[in-house]
């Protein structure tokens, strides 16, 4: 085994939390079931470390091999990633083609190896028809950095892609070349959507959260529910209060669902418009070019705090108000 792919799997083995070893490197499937009964994890970790290492070399581990053990590991520390999301197109009256792993596999590094002459990628496939790629970046002078990948989770049969967030974004165009021809799609835009959280990105895309009214589990009846008001408040303005909390409660619930939200951290929503105006001779009211503004969102969990902002009496909710710029139209 080359010195440089025993300190790769060494270090990757360090980052690993002793709790989680065992676990990781069954799901790495390289070493056998034997050979990690003979390894003592109730040892200082350094000891474990240096047997680990020696059974990868008895066994000859490859580059690819400590790929795919940094694969592993990234799959159980997905939130140590900023994910981008990626969605591709066809061409007009273009049909949906049969996917072929093994032919995306090759396309995929045949078009990066073409364009750079070192580069190294690794493929692990999972469930749900999710296949994880690593790519591991050099120039037409420099080796492959394997301490700086960029991670790309694809998911077969749709067009969706999403990437961990790198300094290296000179190689985004690259990347995006070869998803698109690989997957055989026709062209492919970042959408304004990021989080740490994989899962809760999927389920934006792939609409698997709870967001209409028409399909909540909710039991209680609407009018059961507190509606925080004062008993000595004189009626009529109980009844306004009660009248408007509803109306506020039941278009929040419309729109988010009962359950909780995908855990976002990051979204942007683009507006353009053009400026009206009665008074003749404005400035604005001449311009020709609309007018546009990106917002920016940003918080621990993005939909629920936007969620609680109508209810706290933050945000007078209407139906595209809320559903715009949290659940962009994919």
């Amino acid at each position: 085994m080359d010195e440089t792919v025993a300190e790769f799997i060494k270090r990757t083995i360090l980052k690993i939390p002793m709790n989680e070893l065992t676990t990781i490197l069954k799901a790495w499937d390289f070493l056998s079931e034997n050979q990690l009964q003979t390894v003592n994890f109730r040892q200082r970790k350094e000891s474990v470390v240096q047997h680990l290492i020696r059974l990868c070399e008895e066994k000859r581990a490859s580059l690819n091999d400590a790929a795919l053990l940094d694969i592993v590991y990234t799959q159980f520390h997905q939130h140590q990633k900023v994910w981008d999301v990626f969605q591709m197109s066809k061409g007009p009256g273009e049909d949906v083609d049969l996917f072929d792993m093994k032919q995306f596999k090759n396309a995929f590094k045949k078009i990066l190896q073409r364009a750079l002459k070192n580069v190294t990628v690794s493929f692990r496939e999972t469930e749900e028809n999710a296949i994880w790629i690593r790519i591991a970046w050099g120039t037409q002078y420099t080796k492959p950095n394997q301490y700086k990948p960029t991670y790309v989770v694809y998911y077969s049969q749709t067009p969706y892609a999403f990437k961990s967030s790198s300094t290296l974004r000179r190689n985004t165009p690259l990347l995006g070349q070869a998803l698109t021809i690989a997957s055989k799609h026709h062209q492919i835009v970042k959408m304004d959507l990021r989080s740490r959280y994989l899962d809760s990105l999927k389920a934006i895309v792939f609409k698997q959260y709870n967001q209409t009214f028409e399909t909540h589990n909710s039991t209680t009846p609407l009018q059961e529910r507190s509606l925080g008001l004062d008993i000595n408040m004189d009626s009529r303005i109980i009844h306004e209060n009660k009248v408007e909390k509803e109306r506020v409660q039941r278009i929040t619930q419309e729109t988010f669902g009962d359950y909780s939200q995908p855990q976002l951290e990051f979204a942007q929503y683009k507006l353009e418009t053009k400026f009206k105006s009665d008074l003749n001779g404005s400035i604005l009211a001449e311009r020709e070019e609309p007018l546009r503004c990106l917002i920016k969102f940003s918080s621990p969990h993005l939909l629920e705090a936007l969620k609680s902002l109508a209810p706290a009496g933050e945000w007078d909710p209407g139906p595209e108000q809320l559903y715009v710029p949290l659940y962009p139209r994919c």
